[in-house]
């Protein structure tokens, strides 16, 4: 009986020690898909931001299919002005985030005003 209970003991004391060093094994796992899954995000938050982009440039080429001469930073200030309108924000608002005046505001989205209401329009219809 005292043998039993001895090669019992064993039993668990060795069982305790696996279970450490197997929970260590299971934490890196889990280490490396929460590593897996950060990335995976930020890699589909980058094609996000990609997609509407080039969403936005498609919209900016269509209605001045005639200065297509544009630079790269005049395209990214228009991008983002529409961006910030399609977000709701007010032209007093993309005036502060854009660091320009309203009236410079508006006078930018002038051509865009027409489609976005249209859009619109057409969202509320189809409901």
């Amino acid at each position: 009986m005292e043998w039993m209970l001895a090669l019992l003991l064993g039993t668990a004391i060795v069982l305790l020690i696996v279970s450490f060093v197997k929970e260590d094994k299971g934490s890196k796992i889990e280490d490396q898909i929460e590593h897996l899954s950060i990335s995976f995000m930020q890699e589909l938050h980058q094609v996000k931001n990609q997609v509407r982009n080039m969403e936005l440039d498609a919209e900016i080429a269509a209605k001045d299919a005639t200065q297509q001469h544009r630079s790269n930073s005049h395209q990214q200030l228009l991008r983002e002005i529409l961006d910030l309108h399609k977000r709701g924000y007010s032209t007093e608002g993309i005036a502060i985030e854009t660091a320009l005046e309203p009236h410079e505001v508006d006078r930018l989205l002038a051509p865009y005003l027409d489609s976005l209401s249209e859009e619109r329009t057409k969202v509320a219809n189809d409901a």
